[in-house]
């Protein structure tokens, strides 16, 4: 154990809905109230939840997804937003088991960090300790130290289940929430409400963080954390100059991004500037490059629309071969027009000849991996990508001359490409192949400049 590195722990749920997040933000909220400089991490692909994170602790939390970005990379991202911090917490995805190498578990054991697992006990008693058990025993390496229940009704229901817990288990049970907890996250139908809403008012979180602090044993969590061993890290030669200015839409409808693509765009030699395409009516000066990420388009599809001025700046800047990077909502925006889920048509940048259309059902989710097909902005034919799609919009069925440079491993092709604008529904993370950062910042540095 190297005690110079930074106490963490990952916090697991036995399934979606358990209460892990609820029990995450608690115990980052209960923490930093004590004066605790607390780093948040996610496991997974999740946009929403680091931005809950954040909201809570004021500090920016980071994704950890082994399949994703690679074991190297993931180590160095934990390593790396560590320092300095007094707890850093990570935040599990699913059940703790769920996701194979993206799960909980395969993190936790990688990492080698303990598990604390949440267990929601609304309708069981000592069954709960037949759980745990077999939780214990799923993963070697991986078990949970600790469990905190969730939805305890009743003194003789928290004697119950910690009795049989003890009995039967190595975990410790580390404290409750009492089913009587008047605490939710709005959501909508991509999952909760951003960070950048404020869904959490300070009142909730007080509370909240009030009642983690009453009912779970936040110094015995301290002591059960564990220390990733430090490693060596390769950095990248400071850049001496800036060599590329990039241009990147950031507000309420585009605000999906990973946190380590800017910094790997950054180290790159990459000057990122922020801009609005809600608020403002033209673009930043002397760009070499737009990135529109994903987001909530269809929300602000009216706003977005309206926005006319900055609509007609876009277009012309693709028309100029301006280098354009979107995924996602930031694709969407791209298209001729959104329809919403009133069925109501918003006109948008229209450099793709179809529409995006919302639906009441998930259209896609899941990993994916693609090799592209030709050269692209992010270098040479049969380059590797990894990222992640999740959206409830389709695309009208894309021309045959709009060319395809993602060929996906179930056989579809995506990516599509449009003068030197590159389109898809894929949420890339450049720590997979950080190669396609540098790739990317030449074609943008060659590409058309507004200087």
């Amino acid at each position: 154990m190297n005690t110079s590195a930074v106490p963490a722990c990952i916090i697991s749920g036995t399934s979606s809905g358990s209460g892990k997040t609820t029990v995450t933000l608690g115990l980052m909220a209960a923490f930093r109230a004590r004066g605790l400089r607390v780093q948040p991490f996610k496991c997974g692909p999740d946009f929403i939840d680091p931005g809950l994170h954040q909201l809570v602790t004021g500090t920016t939390s980071r994704n950890l997804d082994l399949w994703m970005c690679g074991e190297e990379f993931t180590r160095a991202t934990f390593q790396e937003n560590s320092r300095g911090a007094d707890i850093a917490i990570i935040e599990g995805v699913m059940g703790m088991f769920d996701g194979g190498l993206s799960s909980s578990g395969s993190l936790a054991k990688n990492l080698g960090l303990p598990g604390i697992l949440v267990l929601d006990v609304r309708s069981m008693a000592e069954s709960a300790a037949a759980i745990v058990q077999g939780f214990e025993t799923y993963m070697p390496g991986a078990a949970p130290v600790g469990v905190i229940l969730n939805r305890i009704a009743s003194d003789r229901h928290l004697q119950l289940v910690s009795d049989a817990i003890r009995e039967h288990c190595r975990a410790e049970v580390l404290g409750y929430l009492p089913r009587t907890l008047e605490f939710s996250i709005p959501s909508r139908h991509l999952g909760l409400l951003t960070g950048d809403e404020a869904p959490l008012s300070p009142a909730a979180l007080q509370l909240l963080s009030e009642t983690v602090a009453r009912h779970i044993d936040l110094d015995k969590i301290l002591s059960l954390c564990g220390f990733m061993p430090e490693t060596a890290l390769q950095t990248s030669p400071a850049q001496q100059e800036r060599r590329c200015r990039i241009a990147v839409a950031r507000d309420k409808a585009f605000c999906f991004y990973y946190e380590d693509n800017f910094d790997l765009l950054r180290k790159a030699g990459a000057e990122l500037v922020f801009f609005s395409p809600i608020a403002d009516t033209r673009l930043p000066e002397g760009l070499n490059a737009l990135y529109l990420g994903g987001g909530y388009p269809e929300l602000y599809a009216k706003q977005l629309s309206g926005n006319t001025a900055m609509r007609t700046a876009i277009g012309k800047w693709i028309e100029a071969d301006g280098p354009v990077y979107a995924e996602c909502g930031g694709f969407m925006y791209l298209t001729e027009g959104i329809v919403d889920h009133q069925g109501v048509y918003h006109p948008m940048v229209g450099a793709f000849p179809v529409k995006a259309r919302m639906q009441e059902k998930r259209a896609s989710l899941g990993y994916r991996e693609v090799q592209t097909t030709g050269r692209s902005c992010f270098g040479p034919a049969g380059t590797i990508l990894r990222g992640h799609e999740f959206h409830y919009s389709h695309i009208d069925t894309m021309p045959d001359h709009i060319a395809r440079i993602y060929q996906v491993k179930n056989g579809s092709r995506e990516g599509y490409a449009h003068r030197k604008v590159l389109g898809g529904y894929m949420h890339l993370h450049f720590g997979f192949e950080p190669q396609v950062v540098k790739e990317f910042i030449n074609f943008c540095r060659e590409g058309k400049t507004n200087i």
